[in-house]
């Protein structure tokens, strides 16, 4: 009876590293080979480049690179089979490859059929579709290659299979969205009884840019059986046996339970996203403006949770319209998570700005310019505290406020990445109650008083807004489903909420073009999934 040992690499690769990306392939492939006896090895989609590598992939060195990382890889006597993907330039076409490695040289390539090119996937940009359906012998079994999106189209594996595969392995680059990995299993369950053969489900982990992909890959037996070998958000190698005989795969490694709590599934994604993008990034800490308010205590400790508490550096910058509750609470929430903190007061900077613009402001009334002025004056500390040491500026501004223009360009929109951008602020609060069920390290006082700008006496967010579960639902409908104002409206919305919102959230594209980058969560994120013209005459209606 044959058997093979199937290794699952689930890597962390930096985008454009090919050769630390290659000798991460090699350590870990010959750990598996010497501890586990694998007989095969896979690995992520786009390995050698990380992935996505965007337009990386136009630069005149890349299949220089990533050829002579291949002729490395093929010179160190690995013993398995090493599936691992990469881009390849053929007859003037680059197409996204995955290839195998096998006694010193590649002995079979085969090139991904399904090119996604919507929401964050941009692959036509680049590549070209593959055309032929390969398979490879090990030991006797035919075993089938597939890249990501052939599985979600169906036809490429259909092709694998008519091609004579008795064992699919798929490797993907798949980010995150808190629906995703569930319909990653459904979908793969279902293939894997549609063509009566097991599935192997290699993912990518790790954060880029904005994207988080979580790992979590995983085995689907034809019956529609699961089993789920890697855990979410950390690398992560497991083993599973093929039984030719019986056409099916049997754990090796431990299974993996997978949290069911979709909070805290998508904290940990906030988390290894902050933490990649700051450590692959090379920033020594962060550093953030702490208000006493919610948004700020959620991202101290998801900074925190991402870096340690010695890499994150909080700054509470009050003003005369700074209560006491909030200055008492921000050094509560520095102290419970043990940050570096101090309190600098922004009253001089904006008497100075005040003064020199006295005569500009001559026969004007008082308006949201003062307030901005505010929030200006905070950004410009946090910029220099960062240039200085060396830290990232972390933003705190939520889905919410981003999609209506509730924040101040060149003041709290300032910094490098925010990390509740694609967070709305009804999740913000369930986010925050969760973190506390870990340890209580943002006050009671935070999350149930009413949400606060305090730039003027007795603010509220919902002087201005419609009261947040109102807000959010209304934007999940038009910018997550594309819903019309109509149809919102028949959903059963206030027509004058539903109207007010909508022309908030499109007059106001041209903040979002101008604000940092922000961690992906939702299937429909501002920034690469939603691409709006900041100039256009289109009306809001049906």
């Amino acid at each position: 009876m044959t058997t093979l040992n199937i290794a699952m690499a689930q890597i962390n690769p930096l985008v454009g590293d090919i050769d630390g990306n290659a000798k991460k392939i090699l350590r870990v492939a010959q750990q598996l080979e010497r501890e586990q006896h694998a007989d095969i090895v896979v690995f992520p989609e786009l390995t050698l480049t990380g992935y996505p590598p965007e337009d990386l992939l136009l630069r005149p060195s890349c299949d220089r690179r990533v050829e002579r990382a291949l002729n490395w890889l093929c010179d160190q006597s690995l013993a398995s089979y090493v599936v691992i993907g990469y881009p390849k330039t053929i007859a003037g076409r680059m197409y996204n490859m995955a290839g195998v490695i096998c006694g010193g040289r590649v002995i079979c390539e085969y090139a991904k059929q399904a090119l996604p090119n919507y929401q964050v996937f941009d692959e036509k940009r680049y590549f070209s579709e593959g055309q032929e359906s390969v398979t490879f012998d090990c030991k006797g079994v035919p075993v089938g290659l597939t890249i990501c999106e052939d599985i979600w189209d169906g036809g490429p594996i259909l092709r694998a299979r008519a091609k004579g595969a008795d064992l699919l392995l798929n490797l993907n680059g798949s980010p995150f969205d808190a629906e995703k990995h569930a319909e990653r299993e459904r979908l793969v369950a279902a293939r894997a009884s549609e063509i009566g053969i097991p599935v192997v489900y290699v993912n990518q982990v790790g954060g880029q840019d904005e994207l988080v992909f979580d790992g979590g890959s995983f085995c689907a037996n034809p019956g529609g059986e699961i089993l789920r070998m890697a855990p979410m958000f950390r690398e992560h190698s497991a083993v599973v046996a093929f039984n030719a005989q019986e056409g099916t795969l049997a754990p090796v490694s431990n299974l993996q339970t997978l949290d069911d709590d979709p909070l805290a599934v998508t904290y940990d994604a906030l988390v290894l996203g902050v933490k990649d993008y700051v450590n692959k990034n090379g920033f020594k800490g962060v550093v953030l403006g702490l208000s006493g308010g919610i948004d700020s205590a959620l991202t101290l400790a998801i900074a925190v949770d991402a870096l340690g508490a010695d890499r994150v550096n909080a700054v509470m910058m009050p003003f005369r319209y700074t209560s006491d509750m909030s200055k008492t609470d921000a050094e509560e929430e520095a102290r419970r998570l043990g940050v570096s903190y101090q309190s600098i007061s922004i009253e001089p900077m904006y008497d100075a700005f005040s003064a020199q613009l006295a005569g500009a402001f001559a026969n004007t009334q008082r308006d949201t310019t003062e307030e901005n002025i505010q929030a200006r004056s905070r950004g410009v500390l946090l910029m220099a505290i960062s240039n200085k040491l060396g830290y990232l500026v972390l933003t705190t501004g939520n889905k919410s406020e981003m999609a209506v223009g509730y924040a101040t360009l060149y003041g709290d929109m300032a910094g490098g990445l925010d990390v509740l951008k694609d967070v709305p602020k009804t999740l913000v609060f369930a986010l925050s109650r969760y973190r506390n069920t870990v340890s209580a390290v943002i006050p009671e006082s935070v999350i149930t008083r009413p949400p606060s700008a305090e730039l003027a006496p007795d603010q509220k967010d919902e002087d201005s807004l419609p009261p947040y579960e109102i807000l959010d639902a209304i934007l999940a409908m038009y910018v997550e489903q594309d819903l019309s104002a109509e149809a919102i409206i028949e959903a059963g919305y206030n027509r004058d909420d539903v109207m007010r919102v909508i022309r908030l959230i499109d007059i106001n594209e041209y903040k979002r073009r101008q604000a940092p980058v922000g961690i992906r969560i939702s299937a429909r994120a501002f920034g690469r999934d939603r691409r709006y013209p900041i100039t256009n005459g289109w009306t809001i209606g049906d």
